[in-house]
């Protein structure tokens, strides 16, 4: 019976919910007859209509838990926005920054988000606060073609982005960031860089100009007597070399094909300096068979480097070469560098703000020489007096602490201070010193400490002077139980190398100038 009223209780509703479609067929069927009747269709296959999945919302969590909990192995492929990776390294999506990578001396790099209007000058000030530079003055930023051989500074208005878009896309070339003192040199020191006998006299009333006038001349005026010279030029297509009397003027660099006659019948267009860019060739000898290692090229702007694009030009010593790319830079530039120049010499706003804070420091120099009480010091030059010789008297008294024969082995440690300092380069070789000074400018009173690959135990002071590097042997020898250092064969004595350089630093000894300038290689 029970069976029976389940049966029937289930024909009830089926019968109700037939009504119901029935109710509903009607109303639509009503709604149709509304609209005209469609023409049939003879044998029309049945419609098979795709049933629409439902993603569930677990399954949806559980696929973002899966790709946090699992690294991704092609994170570049993934936007930064849904990448699991860290993006810390990409600048903001709405921000017009490119990348650009920096390499160090040391031949490692940085990668540096920079602007696409950014100069020389301004991704210069900031390597030197990411390195965390001691000093910020004289960096510079190099393009460095290694296969070509070939080096140039970029100028301090140069942007950087414009320069990176003339090289080819699979080029070795690269940015290099180091120390360059002689990129403004030849306003210090016109003379050491442009020689009389290189500044013609063509016209009536450039005759007896120094090298001063010269420079002063081109600033203020614009016009500038043309430099002149004989220079070796590499014949293209080919491996020989000839000697050329060439002509530097506004207009640009003409070559006489005969002798130094300066006819215009003889003379021969050879560049505009306006596209060209000047670029010094390292190891110019092996690479193209120089007959000399004072080589330059000169270089189209805006083309990829290419070998028979390039003007390969050698001079007969350093002053020669170093003449001629001066003169490119002045003719082509002009008031400009003056103005990168001016620009150069003062700090930059961060450097402001510390010389500020520590005006406003509450430290002051003290003295305590009398027998009242220390007094201060009000008067600037004193005060500096007064710390440099604290400064001394420490370091004599650490000095002879750290030179007693019966010392400790934390005490000898002190002896090898020298090897924190930014002017000691270690073992490095003759050849690399060179390069290492000619790169960050041959200028008066260069110097580096490194040890010497000849002798035991010793040093060398390498100390650039009239655009050539000396060497002078850095010799260790004991008096009464102690260690000193000399270079004159024990006249003059010394604790320690910092000692050392401390004093030529301000006595010029048996050295032809003071040291002036260290050579420094920072790390990126």
């Amino acid at each position: 019976m029970e069976v029976e009223d389940s049966w029937k209780e289930a024909l009830d509703s089926s019968e109700e919910t037939s009504g119901d479609a029935e109710a509903l067929l009607g109303s639509s069927a009503q709604n149709l007859s509304l609209q005209p009747p469609s023409p049939p269709e003879a044998d029309a296959p049945p419609i098979r209509r795709s049933q629409p999945i439902v993603i569930t919302v677990n399954r949806a969590k559980g696929v973002d838990s899966l790709s946090s909990s699992v690294p991704n192995p092609f994170p570049e492929l993934c936007s930064p926005s849904k990448s699991p990776v860290l993006v810390g390294s990409f600048p903001p999506p709405t921000s017009n920054k490119h990348l650009i990578k920096v390499y160090g001396e040391d031949s490692h790099s940085r990668s540096v988000w920079v602007s696409r209007g950014a100069t020389t000058r301004e991704v210069c000030h900031m390597l030197v606060q990411t390195a965390h530079c001691s000093d910020q003055e004289n960096w510079a930023l190099l393009e460095v073609h290694p296969t070509l051989g070939l080096e140039r500074c970029l100028e301090d208005h140069e942007v950087v982005l414009e320069v990176q878009a003339t090289w080819a896309l699979k080029s070795d070339t690269r940015f290099v960031f180091c120390k360059n003192y002689a990129k403004y040199e030849f306003f210090r020191k016109p003379m050491a860089f442009f020689p009389e006998s290189m500044i013609s006299d063509s016209a009536d009333d450039n005759k007896g100009m120094t090298s001063s006038d010269l420079i002063q001349n081109l600033l203020v005026s614009g016009t500038c007597p043309e430099i002149q010279g004989f220079l070796q030029v590499k014949e293209p297509s080919r491996k020989s070399w000839k000697k050329v009397y060439f002509f530097l003027r506004r207009s640009g660099l003409y070559c006489s094909n005969k002798g130094s006659s300066k006819e215009p019948r003889h003379l021969q267009y050879v560049a505009d300096l306006d596209d060209l860019n000047v670029f010094t060739v390292v190891n110019g000898r092996k690479l193209y068979g120089a007959p000399s290692d004072f080589t330059f090229s000169i270089k189209p702007t805006k083309n990829p480097p290419r070998l028979q694009d390039l003007k390969i030009l050698s001079g007969d010593s350093e002053q020669t070469r170093t003449c001629w790319t001066s003169a490119f830079r002045l003719f082509k530039y002009g008031k400009q560098l003056q103005s990168n120049y001016q620009l150069s010499k003062a700090p930059p706003e961060a450097a402001k703000d510390v010389k500020q804070a520590k005006s406003e420091a509450s430290l002051v120099a003290m003295d305590f020489s009398g027998k009242t009480g220390g007094r201060v010091i009000q008067n600037p030059v004193e005060a500096q007096s007064a710390e440099r010789e604290e400064g001394q008297a420490w370091r004599r008294r650490e000095a002879l602490r750290s030179s007693l024969p019966n010392l400790n082995t934390a005490a000898k440690s002190s002896t090898a201070v020298h090897k924190s300092q930014p002017w000691f380069h270690g073992r490095v070789s003759r050849k690399e010193t060179q390069r290492l000074i000619e790169k960050q400018g041959l200028v008066d009173g260069m110097f580096l400490i490194r040890e010497s690959q000849q002798h035991a135990k010793c040093f060398v002071l390498s100390l650039c002077y009239k655009l050539k590097t000396k060497h002078y042997l850095v010799i260790p020898c004991e008096d009464d139980g102690r260690r000193y250092f000399t270079m004159d064969d024990g006249v003059t004595l010394f604790i320690d190398l910092l000692q050392l350089v401390e004093f030529h630093q301000i006595n010029k000894g048996i050295l032809p100038v003071c040291l002036k300038h260290p050579c420094v290689c920072v790390a990126l």
